[in-house]
């Protein structure tokens, strides 16, 4: 895989790209939004690890421009601006994952990995696994054509599990990106809103699409 770093700290980018040469794949850096529209927009890259506080175009420009011109290369967001809106605005322009700073190279591995695994259409603006689909735009939510309505949290996990379908989220992860605090071990807030949501999309079908994995997490799959 060919991936392209596009982070303006030298020291971050450079150690990303190391780190990725050392683990196998081509990987090139840039440090402005400009230049790495114009990369990405070539096509000689897989998939790019993206900070949003860039020169020249913010890292939200660049993603919104590329999903614009039908570019579906996966993205990877990495910067050190944590607070949900940023993760919700990145989710919404396009991006496929979140990491945030300071970050673990071997969490940022791991989800480079996960995403090379991903099929392309996944980027669409319509989430589908079997016959629920969630439509970004519109924040919408059916199973087989039948409308389901969803509190924002639920929406929210929801769609965090379907822009990762067959791939189990932990608690940790889910809290995260629905509620932007750390996981506190002794609250069982997920539990409750994967609760609801099964009754809401499951309870009707015979196909289950909401499974737990005891001890891990959860996993959207048919």
């Amino acid at each position: 895989m060919k991936l392209l770093v596009v982070e303006d700290d030298r020291t971050v980018g450079q150690y990303v790209k190391r780190g990725l040469e050392e683990q196998q794949y081509i990987a090139d850096w840039v440090g402005d939004g400009v230049e790495a529209l114009r990369l990405a927009s070539a096509g000689h890259y897989d998939l790019m690890i993206l900070d949003l506080r860039l020169p020249g175009m913010n890292g939200l420009e660049v993603l919104r421009t590329l999903r614009d011109r039908g570019i579906t290369m996966p993205v990877l967001v990495l910067t050190a601006q944590d607070g949900v809106e940023f993760k919700v605005d990145a989710l919404r322009g396009g991006a496929d994952d979140y990491v945030t700073k300071p970050f673990a190279f071997d969490e940022l591995l791991a989800r480079v990995e996960a995403l090379s695994r991903r099929p392309r259409q996944l980027t669409a603006r319509v989430l589908r696994v079997a016959d629920l689909e969630l439509d970004l735009d519109a924040r919408t939510v059916t199973r087989a054509g039948s409308a389901i309505e969803l509190t924002p949290k639920e929406y929210a996990v929801l769609e965090y599990l379907m822009r990762h379908p067959g791939r189990v989220m932990t608690r940790t992860l889910i809290t995260e990106y629905a509620w932007d605090y750390h996981f506190d071990p002794g609250t069982n807030i997920v539990d409750v809103v994967i609760n609801r949501l099964r009754k809401k999309i499951d309870a009707l079908w015979p196909q289950k699409l909401v499974h737990t994995v005891r001890g891990v997490g959860y996993v959207v799959k048919p």
